[in-house]
């Protein structure tokens, strides 16, 4: 626009009626920079104009979701070359974000990935990729959730990486060797040794001295700055020493300049190799996808095609010891189909004609024919891949502080090493030779590495091994809230037990059982609480048949009513019984009461204003939720339990699995109120519940934790997906995320650690008193152990079983479920 307005349309998701456009409108009104909001609700689109100089794409995406929306943007994670310190991967993200139509953008140094957020219609994919080309480093493309061909390439990388560093070890091994020669004075020494390392100086330093020229330019200080530093010092004085330009022999320094370039390479390496290991769990899911799959024709054809050609709708078969290859229905066939990746239940579940089966399952026994319903980037598999993905790249609180601290770390180098050479030459009259040494020194031993990969690497890894134990991370950031859980609320129907209830006692004062429960069951048919299913069901397995029921109404957290046969029915607890104006005779009161006391939840049946009898129905507790909760416990939490059940019921629940704080009768929207409640008191709250009836508790927890999603990752609600419907998993993934956050931290303090000992030492402090100090060369190889020690540390999370799962080894944790 002329006079420097841009105006973007945002895809709004989350807007249900005319309220939601307002608060949207006002949200974005409201921001800075914006001049012009108009959101239209039919086509869930908000056109937004406003001053790019003022504002951001990101910030009007942070106003949407700051009023409780989200908008629904063009994603793609791209793989970057040549990344090595958390400088580099600000650098990347600095190009993409300066893109106009993006987002977002996390860029990951330890998988080596770039995942952005942006609007399709005005950058594209190609766009992305030149950036980060234009920015100095190598764009790999587009990377699948189910491909692999960022691997391929980084598994060339390493081989070219091994290929030199062998040559450059040889090399410098070979100049040291003539260099120590007694050799004839009329022999030129120097120039025999020029010429022996410029071709390795050239294979082992021009990525190096590439990559800081290219940060140079975009005015970066990167750690490749300093090894250039380094190396070029280290270099050019052998250059000047060999002619005789200012410098003397005693500055040929070729054999020191290659071995530095190749213990650089040696540590790239190494750290490649670990970063490489820390995404096992991304490509051991990959791998679950057959490359395959037996397209079935309409005429009865069949013909194997790769699993990317196949499309939705098409018939696929499966033979026994197969892997699916699709999400699907099954349409033919008898079988029974491994699901321990998703569930992480050993026993083989039968599938008919009509079950759903999900891609990389396995077919144990007979044949079966799938009518395919999702397909590549939209199967279940994909998008837990794609969510591990998302988890890996997000950046906590902690590694903000770490990329600051990295930012000043090099500045900081450069000073140091500039002024060791000022204060042993100049103040200190020592050699030109010890000063130029102590300086190179300083320049190749510091690591910023290290720091940048302290916590990523922990995190991909961390991240990784949940998905293995079934315990997936929507968001890494929960992981770091997870340490300050001291309060964990447990919703009880279907977490704390079965969520299958059924029917254990019919006590009638009219009439007989089965006419109690034909009159309950004829108004309960048209709920679909899980109560109601429990009578209608006992109604179906006796044989009785329910009456047609007119003017029914639903009362959230208190019952149903209906008119049958021209008589009005209410089946609930206490308080519909007081809505319905029915009164409760003390001796059914107390009938009641004594149900409830065995942990049965009382449904009271009233026809035509006179309690005609009860219904007692249990849900069993979960063989597993004492444990589990001793577990949660054992985390340092407090653990209480909300139910929308009755006091008494909810505590004889609460005594079986060793719960003493309980909030009951709590209406279904009032679970957040709770979590708010205890929030506002200073306490960090996790919510375990479903992953759909719960979202508000879980959306308003610190950290949500949605219980037995399996194949419906797609749930938006919650920190951490939980594949089984296993309350110790809940314990597991808060026990994984302070795991996580323990080697993050101890990442830190050693990356810390080695630069705060080792760089004053290689700055020659402590030269005086016990002449110590360090070869450049020397210092090249402890910087490249540093980043590899830190990194293989991190790798020890592959291992970690969370104390909740170490009795479980016979479910399938070792097995691992994905």
């Amino acid at each position: 626009m002329g006079n420097g307005l841009k105006t973007m349309r945002l895809p709004v998701r989350g807007m249900h009626c005319a309220s939601c456009a307002t608060a949207v409108t006002r949200a974005l009104a409201g921001t800075r920079g914006v001049e012009r909001a108009e959101v239209d609700m039919a086509s869930e689109v908000a056109t937004v104009t406003y001053d790019p100089r003022s504002a951001t794409l990101g910030d009007l995406v942070r106003s949407v979701s700051d009023a409780g929306f989200s908008v629904s943007f063009d994603g793609a994670t791209l793989g970057v070359g040549g990344m090595h310190c958390a400088s580099c991967a600000a650098r990347v993200e600095g190009a993409l974000l300066a893109l106009e139509g993006v987002a977002g953008a996390r860029v990951d140094v330890a998988s080596g990935t770039a995942t952005v957020e942006f609007d399709g219609s005005v950058v594209s994919v190609a766009d992305l990729g030149r950036a980060i080309s234009a920015a100095g480093f190598e764009d790999r493309g587009a990377v699948s959730d189910l491909g692999r061909d960022d691997e391929e390439a980084r598994e060339a990388e390493m081989t070219a990486m091994l290929r030199a560093l062998v040559l450059g070890f040889a090399a410098s091994a070979a100049l040291m060797g003539v260099h120590g020669a007694q050799i004839p004075h009329e022999v030129p020494i120097g120039y025999i040794l020029l010429a022996m390392s410029f071709p390795f100086l050239v294979l082992l330093g021009r990525p190096i001295f590439t990559s800081a020229w290219s940060a140079l330019r975009h005015r970066s200080l990167t750690m490749d700055v300093m090894y250039a530093m380094g190396i070029g010092v280290a270099y050019g004085s052998s250059v000047l020493g060999t002619f005789g330009i200012v410098l003397t022999h005693e500055f040929m320094f070729y054999d020191t300049a290659i071995m530095l370039a190749a213990f650089l390479t040696l540590g790239r390496y190494l750290e490649t190799r670990a970063k490489a290991r820390t995404s096992g769990a991304i490509r051991r899911l990959m791998d679950l996808r057959p490359p395959t799959a037996l397209v079935v024709g309409p005429d009865g054809s069949r013909r194997e095609v790769p699993v990317d050609e196949v499309r939705v709708g098409d018939s696929v078969l499966v033979r026994p010891g197969d892997r699916i290859p699709v999400d699907g229905a099954v349409v033919d066939g008898d079988s029974a189909v491994d699901e321990s990746m998703l569930t992480g239940e050993p026993i083989p579940v039968r599938k008919l004609p009509g079950d759903e089966v999900t891609g990389g399952t396995v077919n144990v026994a007979g044949a079966l024919t799938v009518r395919t319903s999702r397909t590549g980037d939209e199967t279940t598999l994909a998008r837990i891949v794609a969510m591990v993905r998302r988890a890996q790249t997000t950046r906590p609180a902690v590694q903000r502080i770490a990329d600051r601290a990295v930012a000043l770390f090099i500045p900081a180098v450069l000073v140091i090493a500039f002024a060791a050479f000022l204060v042993w030459y100049v103040a200190l009259g020592s050699s030109l030779l010890f000063a130029l040494t102590t300086s190179m020194a300083v320049l190749v031993i510091a690591c910023p590495c290290a720091l940048g990969l302290a916590t990523p690497t922990a995190m991909t890894v961390g991240v990784g091994r949940g998905a293995e134990l079934g315990v997936l991370v929507r968001d890494g950031e929960v992981l770091e809230r997870s340490g300050g859980v001291d309060v964990v609320v447990l919703d009880k129907t279907g977490t704390l037990t079965e969520g299958s209830p059924a029917v254990t006692d019919v006590v009638t004062l009219q009439g007989d059982e089965a006419t109690l429960l034909r009159s309950a069951a004829s108004v309960e048919a048209f709920s679909t609480h899980p109560l109601s299913a429990a009578v209608a069901s006992a109604a179906e397995e006796r044989g009785l048949v329910p009456e047609g029921a007119t003017s029914f109404e639903e009362t959230a957290g208190k019952g149903v009513r209906a008119t049958v046969s021209g008589r009005t029915i209410v089946v609930g607890n206490r308080a519909m019984m007081d809505a319905a104006m029915v009164g409760v005779p003390g001796s059914v009161s107390r009938r009641m009461t004594s149900l409830e006391a065995k942990a049965r939840t009382v449904l009271v049946v009233a026809v035509d204003g006179e309690v005609a009898g009860l219904i007692g129905i249990s849900d069993p507790v979960k063989p597993s939720s004492k444990r589990a909760v001793a577990a949660l416990r054992g985390t340092g939490a407090e653990v209480m339990m909300v139910t929308g059940d009755n006091e008494r019921t909810a505590r004889a629940v609460a005594r079986s699995v060793g719960i003493e704080t309980v909030s009951a009768g709590v209406l279904p929207g009032d679970k957040a109120a709770i979590v708010a409640r205890l929030q506002g008191e200073g306490r960090t709250v996790a919510f375990v519940g479903d992953g759909i009836n719960d979202a508000p508790a879980l959306a308003q927890a610190d950290v949500g934790i949605a219980i037995g999603s399996g194949t419906d990752v797609a749930v938006e609600s919650g920190g951490f997906v939980l594949m089984r419907d296993d309350l110790l998993d809940a314990a597991a993934a808060l026990q994984l995320g302070r795991k996580v956050m323990s080697r993050v931290r101890q990442n830190l303090f050693w990356a810390f650690a080695y630069n705060t000992a080792l760089i004053p030492v290689a700055a020659g402090l402590l030269y005086p008193l016990w002449h110590v100090t360090f070869r450049p060369e020397y210092g090249a190889l402890a910087m490249a152990l540093s980043s590899f020690s830190v990194v293989t540390l991190s790798l020890t999370l592959r291992a970690y079983v969370p104390p909740a799962l170490s009795g479980r080894t016979a479910h399938g944790v070792e097995r691992k479920s994905l």
